[in-house]
Order: C-alpha cells, then sequence, then structure tokens
C-alpha cells in the first residue's frame, strides 16, 4: 500500500520536472537532494529515479525517439512564443523550461544507458570549441 505523504521536487533550473515519490517504497530522499546539481549528480539522480520509480531504462532506440518527441514539444514552444505562429488553446497550459528540462532528462538517460560521462563529454566539448573556433566568430562578418 502506498504511504499517502508524497512529494514533489523541483531541481531548479537543471529540472523543473516534477516527479511524485513515495517514501515508503525506498525511492530517493529528497531531504537529500540539493538544490543545484552537477550534471554528474544529475546523471545519478536520474538512474536512481529508473531504478526505483521508472523500473528500468526503455531501450536506447525507444529513448531516442522519445528525445526527438520532446525536442519537438520543445520547438512548438519556441516558434509560438519567439516566432511567428500564435498559439493553440491545447499549447497555451505548455511550459518551456518543463519541455526542456524533458529533454535533458531524456538525454541524460541516454547518456546512462551508452555509458557517457556527460561532465567529461562537455569538458572535452569545449576544449574542441576552443581550438577549433578560437577566431572563428569574431571574424565572421554575419557576426559584427
Amino acid at each position: 500500500m502506498r504511504d499517502q505523504n508524497f512529494i514533489c521536487f523541483d531541481l531548479g533550473l537543471l529540472f523543473e520536472k516534477s516527479f511524485y515519490l513515495f517514501r515508503n517504497l525506498n525511492y530517493l530522499n529528497m531531504s537529500d537532494i540539493k538544490s543545484e546539481i552537477t550534471i554528474s549528480e544529475a546523471q545519478e539522480l536520474v538512474d536512481q529515479w529508473i531504478k526505483t520509480v521508472g523500473v528500468r531504462y526503455f531501450n536506447e532506440l525507444t529513448n531516442m525517439t522519445i528525445l526527438m518527441e520532446e525536442v519537438g514539444e520543445m520547438a512548438r514552444i519556441m516558434a509560438r512564443t519567439y516566432g511567428e505562429q500564435s498559439f493553440k488553446e491545447s499549447d497555451k497550459d505548455k511550459n518551456l523550461g518543463d519541455e526542456m528540462a524533458d529533454v535533458l532528462w531524456v538525454l541524460i538517460c541516454l547518456a546512462n544507458q551508452t555509458g557517457v560521462d556527460l561532465t567529461e563529454a562537455l569538458r572535452r566539448n569545449f576544449e574542441k570549441k576552443n581550438i577549433r573556433d578560437k577566431d572563428r566568430h569574431r571574424n565572421n562578418e554575419k557576426l559584427k
């Protein structure tokens, strides 16, 4: 039987997505989660959530398709908020931060499934961009 005392948490800018967790099922202890978390901590938290609340990861191809779906939902809000399209009545309750968090969540799932350390991958990506693009944007006439 589920405990009637459930809690909803918000991981700030990184995760605006809310999840209901039940204390008596040995799920994540929400009092241990900081308001600001590192990428590595996010990967661990998602993994813990998947293995307790979510039961298991969807397979990689399913998660890749879900990622594309979530990116599409985010694009829809962007097109209506910053582009020329108007909101449909069904879009008015959508939240850009929530959709970004959905994208991030599924991306973290894929990283966890495929053994990618996102902190290290991002560090290497910054190094690559610093070398490759050192002067590229400064010398781009279109940006002046």
